[in-house]
């Protein structure tokens, strides 16, 4: 049986955003980038199926 997972709610997605372009390592800037999409809701729409 799977949980849902908690998210933070310190940042916002642009916050986020910033946060990656300032980033100087590759693969946290991937994951804030991610995260922020996902806070924008693009992952979720995008998986919905057809």
């Amino acid at each position: 049986m799977t949980r849902a997972v908690k998210l933070w709610d310190d940042y916002s997605a642009s916050d986020l955003r910033r946060l990656a372009a300032r980033s100087r390592n590759a693969n946290a800037a991937r994951w804030l980038l991610a995260q922020a999409a996902f806070r924008n809701g693009s992952i979720r729409t995008a998986m919905q199926p057809a």
